[in-house]
């Protein structure tokens, strides 16, 4: 079977390639990982859902894409969901789902806007990876929650095949700067067998 854009999503590429690819993507992206049952979403708003204390406080869902990881996030009971990614196609796409209460484009290299502790969690759910955004952005997310805060992402076994990312990861919680609540590997894209880590840390 072809995947169309799935046969590119997991090449090297800059960022202005990677905004591009999702823009052309945008309008076959759904069907297309639907149609290889993306599982990702759903089991990491799970996990998050087991480890959140209020399902009313505001989460950001950063690479946010066409909104199916705020669909997931609301399907568990968050209320109260920013969204923001590099692709003004899909966020198109996630506008006309009304699940957000905000959403906003962002840059590879912006910093992000709120200040530590406006979120009492942050989603990337299918971000950090080969094709997608680099390691660095894990540090960018941990400096976007206060001590206390959730961040739940995942890493497919693209991802994991690089040791940097888990490496990255392991810096925090060898450090003592996150704790590691949760780690699960299961599936992403069963269709073309591809599996992934999921995983809920909280800052210290």
């Amino acid at each position: 079977m072809s995947n169309g854009f799935l046969d590119k999503a997991y090449g090297a590429r800059d960022a202005a390639g990677t905004r591009s690819l999702y823009d052309d993507w945008a309008s076959s992206y759904e069907a297309e990982v639907a149609e290889n049952g993306y599982a990702t979403p759903g089991r990491c708003a799970a996990a998050l859902r087991t480890y959140s204390s209020d399902q009313n406080l505001p989460i950001l869902d950063f690479g946010c894409g066409t909104g199916l990881s705020g669909l997931a996030l609301k399907l568990q009971g968050f209320t109260c969901i920013d969204g923001v990614d590099l692709s003004a196609e899909m966020l198109d796409q996630a506008r006309a789902k009304a699940l957000y209460r905000n959403l906003d484009q962002i840059g590879p290299d912006t910093p992000l806007a709120h200040a530590p502790g406006d979120y009492a969690a942050i989603a990337a759910i299918g971000v950090i990876g080969a094709g997608a955004a680099p390691i660095s952005v894990f540090d960018t997310l941990m400096n976007g929650l206060d001590a206390g805060g959730l961040l739940v992402f995942s890493f497919n076994d693209h991802a994991l095949d690089d040791p940097s990312n888990e490496g990255r990861l392991n810096e925090y919680l060898d450090c003592g700067a996150a704790r590691l609540l949760f780690r699960e590997h299961g599936d992403h894209l069963p269709g073309i067998n591809l599996k992934s880590n999921v995983y809920v840390i909280e800052k210290t």
